[in-house]
This record gives C-alpha cells, structure tokens and sequence, in this order.
C-alpha cells in the first residue's frame, strides 16, 4: 500500500470496479458509503482516477485529506458484507493467490487473494482454461460472496525490481487487502507455483504453502486466478483507451504481432516494461511516445 509505485486495488461491493483512490471533490453519497460500507452509487464511478493513482495517493496521505483516505479504504475492502466474516467461524482462514501478467510487455502484474465462502461459487478453474464470459460470470460470484483483495504493481516498479520480484510485491498487496477486509490474518496462504513470497517479499507476514498447477486443483486458487486475470484485462482495455496503437484491448500488453508492429512503428509508451527486451531493443531506434 505504500510501496512506492505499486498499488493495492480491490473493491468494497458487488460488481463496482475502481481504482485505488478517488479525485478530492467527492460527492457526500459516497462519503457515506465509505463510511457505512454501502455499495459505491453508481455516479462513484466518474469520481474516481483511472489505474495509475499513486501521485494522487501521496498526495491525499501528505495533506491529510481523511476524505480521500476513508475512500481509498472502502475500495480496498474485499468483504461484500457485514455478516460474512462471523459467518466463517472460527475455523482457520486458508486463502489461495495467484497472478495474471508475468508475461506481458506492458502494462501492470496483478495477484489476488481470495477466502472461499460455503458453499463456494462452482465451475471454478484455472483462469487460462476458461473463456472471456465464463470468467466474468465467475468473477461475479466470487466477487459478491467471497473476501478478496486486489495487488497491483506498476511497470516502473516491474522495471526497477525485476518481475519476479514485482509478482512477489502484488501477492503481498494482495494478501494485506484480505486482511484489512476479513479483520483477521489467514492461517495460511496457498500460492500457485514452486515459490511463494515468504522470505523473498519483505511484506509478505503469512504461512504459505507453493502448489504448483494450484490453479487447477485447489479452488481458492482458482477463484484468484479468475480475479487476477479479469481486474488486469479489464486495466489494459482502459489503457488501451489512452494509448491506442498496441491493441492491448485484444492481446492484454502480450507481444502479439500486432503489439510488436505498433511497437517498431509508434515505439514504447509509458506502461511499456522497458526492462524486457523487444521494448528495450525498440526504444534503442525510437524515442518513447
């Protein structure tokens, strides 16, 4: 949360989307809802700075703007509702993470992490093996009946830390959002993989467990894939808003033939990851855009 260029991002309610802070002219309506945990109303949505938000995150912390603040803590809460966390008992919270973005050449990495409820949503699988709409059919139902929290991590931190150590920076965010949200610290965190953050994120406080193909066979897994994946797709078609050529709304910031040709025709942009090659090859010929 105050890692300098990564961002947590999750969501107080339903099937709201936002980012991780909110523009200071903010309508009473989603005062209250900050304070209440009310769903965000729908006009919330204009209030709110797009994906890059921590200049104007800084920026609230350093004038003590409690308003921002407040905001920026309902929308990184994960918990749907008031009841859900008495209604988990007292058994151990087991929570499952996992990232979508490694592999891109722009654009952010993103994990999630993920408390299942009873029953949990059915149909779960790796996000990879699933189609466009049956993911965000799923993402629905994980998102109004499970805890959840969002990490994201910008590709300037990609490029000053490396993507490993990046993915290990947003599973922790990930993680602390869960927390914030559920009031309570999982027992322990099932982390697709071989590797988990432990030891190699300074962040990163939990027991965990690597379960390599996780996302195939341990639900809460699953459900993380299915957000991680989602939340960042929906990022790059925003992004893609704003920077047109690379067709990131279809290929997500991959180097599909199409990204790779508007790269040596337009050059990187800002959320390019210059730390990976063909970006880095590129802007050796061209000046960023």
């Amino acid at each position: 949360f105050n890692h300098a260029g990564s961002t947590a991002i999750a969501q107080g309610s339903l099937n709201v989307p936002c980012s991780v802070m909110a523009k200071t002219s903010l309508p009473c309506a989603v005062l209250r809802a900050a304070e209440t945990r009310l769903p965000l109303p729908a006009e919330a949505t204009g209030a709110l700075s797009p994906v890059w938000a921590d200049p104007q995150l800084a920026k609230a912390r350093a004038t003590g703007d409690m308003a921002a603040i407040r905001i920026v803590r309902f929308m990184l809460s994960g918990t749907p509702r008031i009841d859900f966390v008495s209604m988990l008992g007292s058994r151990g919270l087991v929570a499952g993470v996992d990232e979508a973005g490694r592999g891109p050449l722009a654009g952010p990495v993103v994990a999630a992490a993920v408390v299942l409820c009873k029953p949990r949503p059915s149909g779960l699988d790796d996000s990879k093996k699933l189609g466009e709409k049956r993911r965000e059919e799923l993402e629905g139902r994980i998102r109004a009946r499970c805890a959840f929290g969002i990490g994201v991590v910008a590709p300037e931190v990609i490029d000053r830390i490396n993507i490993f150590a990046a993915t290990m920076l947003a599973m922790s965010e990930a993680v602390l959002r869960l927390e914030e949200a559920l009031g309570a610290a999982p027992h322990n965190v099932l982390v697709d993989g071989n590797l988990t953050p432990a030891g190699r994120c300074e962040k990163w406080r939990w027991p965990a467990t690597p379960i390599v193909g996780g996302d195939a066979i341990e639900p809460a897994i699953s459900a993380a894939s299915i957000l991680a994946k989602t939340w960042r797709d929906r990022l790059m078609c925003e992004a893609a808003r704003e920077h047109p050529h690379y067709g990131w709304e279809r290929n997500k910031g991959y180097g599909s033939p199409e990204h790779l040709t508007a790269l040596r025709t337009h050059g990187p942009c800002p959320l390019h990851r210059r730390s990976f090659a063909p970006v880095a090859q590129q802007e050796l010929f061209l000046d960023p855009c």
